[in-house]
């Protein structure tokens, strides 16, 4: 699946479109996850949880961002959340964040997996 910017106007406003998704298909994507939503959406899912832990400054996170994105939009047996360690230091800690990029997987509110740094596609699918 590629994406493509397409002019919306004569004013030169574009918008990213995913080539290839059936028009009217709703795109899952990654949900930020911040204290407030962490019970519900982490701990309480019924589904395989991958959790990206990232910073917006911090090169190799901006590497797996899409990657995670791509795999939110492709994977709708799993639920996918971003966790910013600069606006989430609790969850931070409480995970024990030491390095970014953190991908924690979670299965029933329990880790199953953790790993630290970039990872490619196939290495965070292999991981689920």
């Amino acid at each position: 699946m590629s994406r493509k910017r397409i002019p919306l106007n004569q004013n030169g406003c574009t918008a990213n479109f995913r080539i290839g998704v059936p028009f009217g298909q709703n795109l899952q994507s990654a949900i930020n996850i911040n204290k407030n939503n962490f019970q519900n959406e982490v701990l309480n899912s019924d589904k395989l949880v991958l959790l990206d832990f990232w910073a917006s400054w911090c090169a190799p996170c901006r590497m797996v961002v899409p990657i995670v994105e791509e795999i939110a939009s492709e994977r709708r047996d799993i639920k996918v959340g971003k966790i910013n360690v600069d606006e989430e230091p609790e969850l931070t800690n409480k995970f024990s964040i030491m390095s970014i990029p953190t991908l924690v997987v979670m299965k029933n509110g329990k880790i199953v997996q953790q790993v630290s740094g970039a990872r490619p596609k196939n290495a965070i699918l292999e991981m689920l």
